[in-house]
Parts: structure tokens; sequence; C-alpha cells
């Protein structure tokens, strides 16, 4: 994906935070798969959450847990406004996901919730390297993705009519991609989400470190 993409969408991220709020902050699709990962995990265990949006995911992990040591990030500030906000208790950082290697700390897990569909291969498999790196021994990993053909990635415009440069993942290749780096793979979920006039495939898959 050329930087002008990535430019772009993000843009379009930081533009919608709001719209993106009131939208998902309270969607419960996905919480089953949450609880199922902070069940793993000890009650004061460090975790980093990559593209956290406005906390909607660092909320279920604080109210699972309010011992976990969450660091939330996001590239769009205004986001990471919103997080702020939603979730005081948390800590925040204004973080790139393709640059995971500037973080100078280690976690037990790692909560990367719809990141992949805004990375192209080559920074996904660059993600995926980059957190075996700062994981401690067992550490765990949460992946969401779109499930689809990489070659059907392309631009999707939203509501506001602002673009962003949407991949799609086939499951079997990330589960590949996560055992080439140093991954078991510990639990699988796809849930459907409706859309307007149509449904996407949404994996989830949870991984350890070996």
């Amino acid at each position: 994906m050329a930087m002008d993409k990535y430019k772009e969408t993000f843009a379009t991220w930081n533009k919608v935070a709001k719209i993106y709020q009131d939208k998902f902050m309270d969607l419960e699709l996905y919480n089953d798969t949450y609880t199922s990962f902070c069940k793993r995990l000890t009650p004061t265990a460090a975790i980093l959450e990559l593209g956290c949006g406005p906390g909607n995911v660092t909320r279920h992990l604080l109210n699972y847990s309010p011992d976990f040591k969450v660091l939330a990030t996001d590239m769009a500030p205004n986001m990471i406004e919103l997080a702020k906000i939603n979730v005081p208790e948390a800590r925040f950082k204004l973080l790139d996901a393709r640059e995971l290697n500037s973080v100078n700390e280690d976690f037990d897990a790692i909560v990367i919730g719809f990141c992949l569909p805004y990375l192209s291969k080559d920074d996904c498999e660059k993600l995926l390297l980059d957190s075996r790196s700062i994981l401690n021994k067992s550490g765990l990993i949460y992946l969401s993705f779109i499930e689809g053909n990489y070659a059907d990635s392309g631009y999707q415009e939203g509501s506001t009519g602002d673009r962003s440069y949407v991949c799609f993942y086939e499951e079997n290749n990330i589960n590949q991609r996560l055992r080439a780096n140093g991954f078991s793979i510990v639990d699988t979920a796809r849930i459907v989400y409706p859309r307007k006039d149509s449904q996407e495939n949404h994996i989830v898959i949870i991984a350890k470190k070996k």
C-alpha cells in the first residue's frame, strides 16, 4: 500500500472519530471474543492495544479486570482524545502500528482489533514480527480482520464521503503468518457483520507466543 493511501486513510479516521464513537462505542458483537481473551490473562497483565479508536475495547478490558495495565494507542489524535475521556484509567499514546518497534516496553498481551484491514501485506508481516519481540514468554495476541481476497483490497467510501483503503485477508494466510513468526493458534471465531446492503465475515484469532 503506497504511503499516500495510508495518509488519506489516517486522515479519514481522524476526521470521523466522533462518528465512529457514536456507532461502535457500545457495540456488543465482539464482546465474547474480548472476554475469551481476557480469561486467558492474569488479573494484572500488561496489555498493549493498537488502534484503540475511542476506547471501546479498552473499556471492555478494564471492566473485566480493573488491574490490567493497559497502554492503548492509535494513530489518530482525535481518537486518542475521545478514548481519554471514555476510559480515563488507561494510559494512552499516539502511535502508528507500523512503528511498533519504537515501543520500549514488554507486554503480556497485545490487542490488534481491526488494524490489519488498514495495513498492507508487508506491514502486516512486520507487525506480527514486531509484536513477538515485545511480548513476554507465552504472551497472547488478539487479531481481528475482514475475511476476503487480498486482491480485492481497495478504497471504501463512508457516509461522509471520505475514503479509507481497506485490505482483506484470508484466515489460512494469517494463521500461516502467525506460525511463521513463532505463534501457535489458541482460538478462532468467525463473526458475521451486517452492512447496509450486505454482510462481511470478520475473523478473530487468539494466538500465543511459543
